[in-house]
C-alpha cells in the first residue's frame, strides 16, 4: 500500500496490523520518538479542519518528523487557479509523504497519481475519510475488544456524512455486525452502500427514523452533525439540522455497555451533558485518531521500529 484513499484499499489482517502498532505507540511512546526524524509531512487542507490537521501535525511531530502546509486553500496556489494535479507534483519534491483535504470528491487520488511521494486522503468531499475511519475503529477495539458481532447506529447526516461512509465499508467486512441506520428521509445512506457493500454480502441492515427506538438495541451509537457546508438550499439545512440531539433522557434505554462516537465537530446534535457519561467515547476517538495516524505513517515511509 502506497497511498490511502478510501478504507476499503485496506484488509482486515493490514487494519489489525495498524491497530496493532497504533497500541504499541499507546504502550510506549518514547520508542516511536525519533522513527521520522528527518522526513517532512505535507498537509495540504483545502477545507477548514481542526482536528484531522492537527491531528496529523501532532502525528509527525511526535514521530520526531516536520510538518510543513496550508491550511486553507486561499493560502495556496489554488487561488491562481493552480490543479490539484499540479500542486501535488510540486509538493512531492519538498516532502516525503502528503495528507490532503479537499471538498472534491476524487481529489486526493489525483494528487496520488501525480505526487511521487505516499498519499493521505483526510476528506474528499461527501465521498470518504479514511483515517476519521481509523480513528473509530481503534476506538471500538479499545472499548470493545473486537469488532465481531456488534449492532452499530450511525445517526443523523447518513447522506453527506464521509466518516459514516467509511466507517459502514470498514465493519461490513466484521461477521456478525449489523447496523442500524437512522435519519430523516432527506439524509438517508447512498443507495451504493447499500447495493454494493451491504446486500450483496447478506449485511443485516434496517433504516429507521427513530434514535429512541434503535436505542436498546445498540452496542455502538454513531451520532453525526446535519453539515451546513454540503447543502445547497439553507432552509433544508434549517429544517433538518435539529432533527436528532442527544440527551441524557434518551439514553435512559441505551445498554450500559453502548458506546457513543462521534466524529466532531459537533453543533448540538449532542447535548454536553452527556460528556461526563463514561458511554461518550468521542474525545477518546480524538486521542485515538493521533495514534492511528502515527501508526499509517509509519506504515506508508515503510518505517521499522
Amino acid at each position: 500500500m502506497n497511498n490511502l484513499i478510501d478504507i476499503m484499499q485496506m484488509s482486515t489482517d493490514e487494519l489489525q496490523e495498524l491497530i496493532d502498532r497504533a497500541m504499541d505507540i499507546i504502550a510506549d511512546p518514547s520508542k516511536y520518538a525519533e522513527a521520522c526524524h528527518g522526513k517532512k509531512l505535507a498537509t495540504l487542507f483545502f477545507e477548514p479542519s481542526t482536528r484531522t490537521r492537527l491531528s496529523f501535525e501532532a502525528a509527525m511531530y511526535e514521530l520526531g518528523g516536520n510538518v510543513i502546509g496550508f491550511s486553507e486553500a486561499a493560502s495556496s496556489s489554488a487561488a491562481k487557479g493552480e490543479s490539484v494535479a499540479d500542486t501535488a507534483r510540486t509538493v512531492g519534491c519538498y516532502a516525503d509523504i502528503i495528507a490532503m483535504r479537499h471538498p472534491k470528491e476524487g481529489a486526493p487520488l489525483v494528487a496520488s497519481r501525480k505526487a511521487g511521494v505516499p498519499v493521505i486522503n483526510a476528506g474528499d468531499g461527501g465521498h470518504n475519510h479514511p483515517t476519521q475511519t481509523l480513528a473509530d475503529l481503534l476506538t471500538i477495539y479499545r472499548e470493545k475488544g473486537t469488532f465481531e458481532n456488534l449492532t452499530v447506529g450511525l445517526c443523523g447526516d447518513l447522506k453527506f456524512g464521509r466518516t459514516v461512509h467509511s466507517l459502514i465499508c470498514a465493519m461490513s467486512r466484521y461477521p456478525g455486525v449489523r447496523f442500524v441506520l437512522i435519519s430523516p428521509e432527506e439524509l438517508k445512506v447512498p443507495r451504493y452502500l447499500i447495493t454494493d457493500i451491504l446486500e450483496p454480502a447478506n449485511i443485516p441492515y434496517e433504516e429507521v427514523t427513530s434514535l429512541e427506538d434503535a436505542m436498546p438495541e445498540l452496542d455502538i451509537l454513531y451520532m453525526t452533525r446535519v453539515q451546513r457546508e454540503r447543502f445547497f438550499n439553507e432552509a433544508d439545512y434549517l429544517r433538518l439540522k435539529d432533527t436528532y440531539i442527544l440527551t441524557p433522557e434518551k439514553l435512559r434505554s441505551a445498554k450500559q455497555s453502548l458506546s457513543i462516537l462521534h466524529p466532531l465537530p459537533r453543533v448540538n446534535e449532542i447535548s454536553v451533558a452527556v460528556d461526563d457519561d463514561p458511554r461518550a467515547c468521542y474525545f477518546k476517538q480524538v486521542l485515538n485518531g493521533k495514534y492511528m495516524r502515527m501508526a499509517l505513517i509509519l506504515k506508508l515511509l515503510e518505517v521499522n521500529v
